[in-house]
């Protein structure tokens, strides 16, 4: 959803924030984007929907939590040109929430075909799904068609397969047959999780024989890894977009350093900290809530900090809002590492 007037491109490069569940919601998009180097694209933690009505005489239809829905309201997402991801496997409950997104102003929606969690692939969907091609392609044929006759746009994101990467030369045949916008092509399987390398030689595949433009995604947690991808995938021969997760995460000031910038210093990282404080204990209401999103990112941005063990565990351990903010004042006098 287009909520500011053009792109913000960082060199030869577009850059997107990953869907992290529990972690990249509008508090953390919005203190984001107000401190460092704004994405491209900002792809939200999936919707999935829930089934309401039953089989008999009422019809089925579908909801999305309050929670997802305040995470999509425009207001919550102004100046940043947002993607929201859904997870399903079922096509009319795809196309129901692709109405409920359009009436807040979207016209371009994401399918997670990613995620490795054993809750959501037990059931088939994230990961899973890959699992089932035929269905799959049933799925994505389906979709396609009641997604343009809504006036929006596809793009998938998916993994290489379930068993073995293999699999991925049927898969991007099904994903051929349709028209994305956009394929995100996380190279790995199912079965790796976040485990193994990269498989570098099935995303060199997806550059060569897809129909729709490819993005990366995965394992960038460093100029280094940007240019040795780089080496191996020349920009302006299909390497153009690069979706940032797990390294963006732990070191906020990544893309601004991928675009050539310095490491973001310690007086932004605090602001950047002080926003998302502030902003999840007004939308939560209470500082134990608040408490434990932050503690989740500090699992992430601990590496960031000279802090030792003890201050670590001292802040793992703060029971009330005073007692946290005392130790992260500490940890914010211990400088950064680098």
């Amino acid at each position: 959803m287009w909520l500011a007037a053009g792109f913000f491109k960082m060199k030869d490069l577009l850059f997107y924030m990953a869907p992290m569940e529990g972690v990249t919601g509008y508090i953390y998009r919005q203190a984001y984007h107000q401190c460092f180097a704004p994405m491209d694209r900002y792809f939200t933690p999936f919707i999935a929907p829930k089934q309401t009505g039953n089989s008999g005489t009422e019809a089925r239809s579908v909801s999305i939590s309050t929670r997802e829905r305040r995470d999509i309201l425009p207001e919550h997402n102004r100046g940043m040109r947002v993607v929201p991801q859904i997870l399903t496997n079922r096509w009319e409950d795809f196309l129901q929430t692709c109405g409920i997104l359009k009436e807040e102003g979207y016209r371009e929606v994401n399918l997670n075909l990613g995620c490795p969690s054993g809750t959501v692939t037990a059931k088939k969907k994230g990961a899973g799904f890959l699992g089932e091609p035929e269905q799959l392609e049933d799925f994505l044929l389906r979709v396609s068609q009641g997604v343009e006759e809504m006036g929006m746009e596809l793009s998938v994101k998916t993994r290489l397969g379930v068993e073995e990467p293999g699999e991925f030369e049927n898969l991007l045949r099904i994903y051929n047959r349709v028209p994305l916008k956009e394929l995100i092509v996380h190279p790995r399987v199912l079965k790796d999780y976040y485990g193994n390398k990269p498989r570098l030689e099935w995303f060199g595949l997806a550059l060569a024989e897809s129909r729709a433009p490819v993005c990366y995604n995965g394992d960038i947690f460093s100029p280094k890894d940007l240019e040795a991808l780089k080496e191996r995938f020349c920009p302006g021969q299909g390497l153009e977009r690069i979706m940032l997760g797990r390294g963006l995460i732990r070191n906020p000031g990544l893309a601004g350093e991928l675009a050539g910038q310095r490491p973001a210093e310690i007086s932004r990282l605090r602001r950047f900290h002080d926003l998302l404080w502030r902003g999840y204990l007004e939308m939560m209401g209470e500082e134990r809530n608040a408490l434990f999103k932050m503690k989740e990112l500090w699992s992430y941005m601990q590496e960031l900090f000279r802090a030792d063990s003890r201050l670590l565990k001292k802040l793992k351990k703060s029971k009330s809002g005073q007692e946290y903010l005392e130790t992260v004042e500490e940890i914010f006098e211990t400088g950064l590492k680098n």
